[in-house]
């Protein structure tokens, strides 16, 4: 199948594309990469009006410091996350994750903000930045505003951007960097969308208590999310066999959806092997 037909604006800066968006809003869908837009366009479950090509809004790239840790322009694209040093001293997680993604053509035009506005649930990115405490940075012609990972992913490609907001930028806490860090991820095949996969972080050193765990799964339900009793179960525990089946246990009720391919109860189980294999690794 081919796309539907619509209308097609390459802004040359970010002021020009929030213009657009102003105008047209909700007829509106940006272009940040297309690596996951384009296919479904192709297959029409995606029939923009217009689409937005954001590939000339050199604002919105980069990796920088700032006051408040790290700063990732939303059309950094995954390559050049891979090779930042910046994200490899306080975004370790984000290196673990990254050749799970796709595959290197993939990485190479994606962009760090496509997945975050999209937010596919089978995706890597949103589960890094809930379990990073990861902020993300909204930009409108009506000014700026900043909402956390964990109140930004609302359901399936659903978030809290408004049709006249782009995401700008993602940041990232500098402790981020001192937390302990693991990720797991099943898929079929390398580079599929997995079936379940986790992001884990925690303070405290290697074999010491974990302290304020946080604990993001993707592919396992209708967006990325926390599983809340199982971070209470980990927290103030030392992650010995004890505590990861106590951690496993405690994801009995996390809200699974099946697909064509696994049913919850597999998804369920699948949830508790990530689980378990990313904090052993951790």
């Amino acid at each position: 199948m081919k796309a539907a037909d619509f209308a097609y604006r390459r802004p040359a800066d970010l002021a020009g594309a929030l213009a657009i968006l102003s105008i047209e809003g909700e007829d509106v869908v940006p272009l940040a990469g297309g690596q996951s837009l384009m296919p479904m366009m192709n297959f029409r479950v995606a029939q923009p009006a217009v689409l937005l090509d954001l590939a000339d809004l050199t604002e919105l790239r980069g990796v920088s410091l700032d006051a408040d840790g790290l700063r990732i322009g939303a059309m950094t694209r995954y390559a050049e996350l891979a090779r930042d040093p910046l994200v490899a001293q306080i975004a370790p997680l984000i290196g673990m994750a990254l050749p799970h993604i796709a595959h290197a053509a993939v990485r190479n035009r994606g962009t760090i903000g496509g997945s975050v506005a999209l937010a596919d649930p089978a995706a890597e990115i949103p589960a890094l930045l809930l379990a990073m405490a990861a902020r993300i940075e909204l930009v409108s012609a009506k000014g700026q505003r900043v909402v956390a990972a964990d109140d930004f992913f609302l359901g399936l490609y659903e978030t809290a951007r408004s049709p006249d907001e782009l995401v700008a930028a993602i940041h990232i806490p500098t402790d981020a960097g001192q937390r302990r860090a693991g990720f797991y991820e099943l898929a079929r095949r390398h580079g599929d969308y997995a079936m379940a996969g986790v992001a884990v972080t925690a303070g405290g050193g290697p074999g010491d208590a974990l302290t304020s765990p946080r604990i993001a799964f993707f592919g396992v339900s209708d967006r990325a999310m926390r599983a809340h009793r199982a971070e209470a179960a980990l927290a103030g525990q030392r992650a010995d066999a004890e505590t990861l089946s106590a951690a496993v246990e405690a994801l009995s009720d996390l809200p699974v959806n099946g697909d064509l391919q696994t049913p919850p109860q597999m998804k369920l189980k699948l949830a508790g092997v990530v689980l378990r294999r990313a904090l052993v690794g951790m």
